[in-house]
C-alpha cells in the first residue's frame, strides 16, 4: 500500500496539480485547500460540499496531521496554556495571554531544543521534531477561537516564542506563516508576526534574502561575549559581531526595525555597565528593547532582578535614545511565562507511559 502525503504540506498549485492528476476540476482543489486553512477541517469527513467518493479518495490518499489537544489551564490573570499532542508521545505548549491592549498567542515551532540556554526550561527537553506547518498554524487557531469564544477579543498578535528554535524548521515556520498572511488562509497582517530567534546569523541573512515582512525578535539577554556565551551555548558560534552583521543585513533587505529580547537577572546582567554594553551593542541597527523579568526555572541558578535595578537599567538606555518596554511576567502560576514551557506535567505523564 502507498504511503499517504501530508495533505496540509502541499501548496494550492500542488494541490492543484494532483486534483487535476486524479481526473478532478481544479476548483476542487481550492475547495479542499478553504476546508483545511479557513474552516481548519481536520478530516475529509467534514469537507460536506465534495462528492462522498471524492472523499473517500482523498482519505485513501492524503491524511491531515493536526495536533489534539490534552490539557488546558488557565491563570489567575487569564492567561491559558494548552498543552498539544503532536505525533505520538510528542507534546507542545501555545500560551494565549490577553492584556488591555492586545491579546497575543504564542506558539512552538519545535518538539524540544537543541539549543539548551541555561535559563530555559524547554532547553531541559531534547529536540524530538521539528513542527510541520500545519501543526504551527493549528495551535493558532486554536488560540484565536479561546480569545473569541472567552474574551470576546479577536487575536491581535502571534509570537514565535514558545518552544523550539524557528529558524531551525525554517521551511516550516515560513510556510506557517505565509498560511496565518494569506487570504487563502487566516488573512493577518505580517506586522503582527514576530519570530524569535536565539541568534542564528545565517538564517537570519536569509530571512534578508527572502524579504520576509514579519518581525524579528533576537534573544539577546547580554551585549558581552563572555557573558552571553556562558548562558546560551549558541553564542559560541553566532557571537555579538557575527549577529551584528547578520541584523545589519536583514536590515537592509527588509527594512524591518529588530526587537531585542532582554531578559535581566540579579547580579549577572542587571547592571548600568551591562546597560551600557547594550546601548553600544543597539548602535548596530534601528531597533528596540524588550526587558523581560525572569521567570526561575527549577534549579534556582538565576534569580529574578529587583524592580529597582530594572526600572534603573530601563532609565539608563532611555536617556540615551532607546525604545525600552518591560514586559513583566504573565501565567506564571500554570508555567506559563516566558522560559517557562516545558510541558511540566505532561511530559513526565508521557514518559511514565512510555517506559510501561
Amino acid at each position: 500500500m502507498a504511503q499517504k502525503t501530508n495533505i496540509r504540506n502541499l501548496t494550492l498549485a500542488e494541490l492543484k496539480n494532483q486534483f487535476t492528476g486524479m481526473g478532478e476540476k481544479a476548483f476542487r482543489a481550492k475547495q479542499v485547500y478553504e476546508w483545511l486553512w479557513k474552516k481548519n477541517a481536520h478530516s475529509f469527513e467534514e469537507m460536506s460540499n465534495l462528492s462522498v467518493k471524492l472523499r473517500e479518495q482523498l482519505e485513501e490518499l492524503f491524511f491531515i496531521d493536526a495536533i489534539v489537544l490534552d490539557d488546558q489551564q488557565i491563570s489567575s490573570d487569564k492567561t491559558i496554556k494548552c498543552a498539544f499532542h503532536a505525533g505520538e508521545k510528542q507534546v507542545i505548549e501555545g500560551v494565549l495571554i490577553p492584556t488591555a491592549s492586545r491579546t497575543t498567542a504564542c506558539i512552538s515551532s519545535q518538539v524540544g531544543c537543541s539549543l539548551a540556554c541555561k535559563f530555559c526550561a524547554t532547553g531541559r527537553l531534547k529536540l524530538m521534531k521539528n513542527l510541520s506547518a500545519g501543526e504551527i498554524v493549528d495551535q493558532v487557531v486554536y488560540l484565536k477561537n479561546q480569545a473569541e469564544q472567552r474574551y470576546n477579543k479577536s487575536l491581535t498578535n502571534i509570537v514565535y516564542m514558545g518552544m523550539g528554535e524557528p529558524l531551525l524548521n525554517y521551511k516550516n515556520m515560513l510556510r506557517s506563516t505565509e498560511i496565518i498572511t494569506s487570504e487563502e488562509g487566516l488573512g493577518m497582517s505580517p506586522k503582527r508576526i514576530t519570530v524569535s530567534t536565539a541568534g542564528i546569523a545565517k538564517m537570519i541573512k536569509k530571512l534578508g534574502d527572502d524579504e520576509v515582512k514579519f518581525n524579528l525578535a533576537l534573544s539577546l539577554h547580554a551585549a558581552n561575549d563572555k557573558k552571553r556565551s556562558r548562558i546560551m551555548e549558541i553564542n559560541d558560534t553566532n557571537n555579538l559581531d557575527v549577529l551584528a552583521d547578520a541584523l545589519k543585513y536583514f536590515y537592509s533587505k527588509t527594512g524591518t526595525r529588530i526587537t531585542f529580547e532582554y531578559i535581566i537577572f540579579k547580579d549577572f546582567n542587571d547592571a548600568l555597565e551591562d546597560a551600557q554594553e547594550l546601548a553600544e551593542f543597539c548602535k548596530n541597527v534601528p531597533c528596540k528593547i524588550n526587558i523581560i523579568e525572569y521567570n526561575p526555572i527549577d534549579d534556582g541558578e538565576f534569580q529574578q532582578a529587583p524592580r529597582a535595578k530594572v526600572d534603573a537599567f530601563a532609565a539608563f538606555l532611555e536617556e540615551r535614545n532607546l525604545i525600552v518596554n518591560i514586559r513583566r511576567s504573565r501565567g506564571k502560576d500554570i508555567d506559563a511565562a516566558c522560559g517557562q514551557l516545558a510541558n511540566k506535567n505532561k511530559a513526565i505523564e508521557l514518559k511514565e507511559r512510555v517506559l510501561k
